[in-house]
């Protein structure tokens, strides 16, 4: 008790600059005290892009073998398993190239129907969101 009279009867002769700073040097030393702040760093939460399904569709016009050409260049398929989409699509009207996102998914849809269009086929090639 004679500790804190003699802290307040210290501070009482001070100038109030003088007191201030005696506040600040306490709060700066007391970890817990008025005046601590706890800065929290949070990491923006990113979302996955959407991925989109590149399909081709069936028709009566464009050859086999250029459907299995167009699956190796563009989508980078094993002759077996390009073989394996072109006769899915022949059967089921419809087969799926690959999954990608869609500027990706956008550019290998552009890419067949140019290439198809450029050797007269009328093969179509389309994305849907999966």
């Amino acid at each position: 008790m004679q500790n804190v009279a003699l802290l307040l009867s210290d501070r009482s002769s001070q100038s109030p600059a003088q007191a201030m700073a005696g506040k600040r040097e306490e709060r700066d030393q007391d970890p817990g005290g008025p005046g601590t702040s706890v800065i929290a760093k949070t990491r923006p939460q990113t979302k996955r892009p959407s991925l989109y399904r590149v399909l081709l569709l069936n028709d009566d016009y464009t050859p086999m073998e250029f459907v299995v050409h167009i699956l190796q260049k563009f989508f980078n398929k094993s002759a077996d398993d390009a073989t394996r989409i072109m006769l899915h699509v022949h059967q089921h009207g419809v087969g799926e190239c690959g999954v990608y996102t869609y500027e990706v998914a956008e550019t290998k849809v552009t890419q067949v129907m140019d290439f198809a269009r450029k050797h007269q086929h009328p093969l179509q090639c389309v994305m849907e969101k999966k």
